[in-house]
């Protein structure tokens, strides 16, 4: 089981972990120890999780959340195959959490009429600097 909140556990039967041997230098111990961990939830079937906080986490997880409705972890980061297991978790964990948080809503402001008739002396002032660079050509 994998804990979010208090409220919000999911089974580890939503989760699928596989295992496999993970890439890069590493001699015998990289060629015979599966030690890479890739972690699939299936976020749309998942029952754990409200439908606003299914939509919240397929934005939050950007390249992680594939066409199937899937967000899919690797890691391959230490030589534990115990160790990268924890941290796939853990990374799925703060996902949720950040999906859980519901953003707030953006108030649209209008700038003053000082700060507005400020920017468009700026703006004059200086169409009248390169106005002045010109080269008149008298006929």
């Amino acid at each position: 089981m994998l804990r979010i909140t208090d409220k919000i556990i999911i089974d580890d039967r939503e989760i699928l972990e596989t295992f496999s041997r993970s890439s890069g230098p590493g001699g015998q111990h990289v060629n015979k120890v599966e030690t890479s961990v890739t972690l699939k939830f299936s976020v749309i079937n998942s029952a754990s999780l409200a439908e606003s906080v299914k939509k919240r986490l397929e934005s939050i997880a950007g390249q992680k959340y594939n066409k199937k409705g899937q967000i899919v972890i690797n890691v391959d980061k230490y030589r534990s195959q115990i160790r990268n297991r924890e941290v796939a978790r853990s990374r799925l964990a703060s996902l949720i959490k950040s999906a859980l948080i519901i953003p707030k809503p953006r108030v649209k402001t209008k700038p003053s009429k000082l700060v507005n008739k400020k920017r468009l002396d700026r703006k004059a002032k200086r169409g009248k600097l390169k106005m002045l660079r010109k080269n008149k050509v008298e006929d």
